[in-house]
Formats: structure tokens, sequence, C-alpha cells
């Protein structure tokens, strides 16, 4: 069964930074777009940002432009998400989840289930 293995989270004050780490055992994630979620208490799962299979091209939310950072290490075959200035919103559970990408969405058709997410508390 298709399902990645996020890592990297950790409690951290206002202002701090993080780096989460998305891999997998089965598959070569390379060969897919890769997408972070997150999903804070009470709320719905989030699109946080995408990066191509290429890794040519990414995108965020508006609400981490700036100071989120997707990229990914074809030798290592993980995908990270950078988190700098974060601030207590930013606190969640953070998925990742391969994607095919269609002609509307980079990260478009979503492959697998989701995994059970690292989580990112922000709090001073």
């Amino acid at each position: 069964q298709l399902q990645l293995v996020e890592s990297g989270g950790g409690l951290v004050q206002p202002g701090g930074s993080l780096r989460l780490s998305c891999a997998a055992s089965r598959l070569t994630l390379s060969e897919y777009a890769i997408g972070w979620f997150r999903q804070a208490p009470g709320k719905e799962r989030e699109g946080v940002s995408c990066i191509s299979s290429s890794g040519s091209s990414t995108n965020y939310a508006d609400s981490v432009k700036g100071r989120f950072t997707i990229y990914r290490d074809n030798a290592k075959d993980t995908v990270y998400l950078q988190m700098n200035s974060l601030k207590p919103e930013d606190t969640a559970v953070y998925y990742c989840a391969a994607f095919l990408s269609t002609t509307l969405r980079m990260c478009g058709l979503r492959l697998g289930s989701w995994g059970q997410g690292t989580q990112v508390t922000i709090t001073s």
C-alpha cells in the first residue's frame, strides 16, 4: 500500500525554524509530484505546498509564502519542507503525499492514503 512517512516535526518557539522530511520505501518519489498538507485541531486538512516531479516548479499557500520552501534531494529520494519564521497558526499535523500532475493542478490526483503525519507545535 502506498503510504509516505513524514518526520522532522517538533516543538519550536515563534520565529523559529524546522525542516520536515518526506520519504517512502516502496516507490521512487522522484517520479511524482509531492505535496505537503497540514491539519490543525478542529479544522480541515489544507494544502501547504507542492513540488513537481522534476523539482523545477513549486507552489505555496498564501499563508506560508516567503516563509516556507519545498525542495527535493533526488540522490536521497527525499522531499523537504523548510519552515522559517514559524507562527503559532502553523501548529498542525503535517502530511505529505505523492500526486500525479494534471493540466489543472501540479498536485492533482493523490496516490495512496494519508499516513500518521508529523506534529509541528509553535508556542512560546
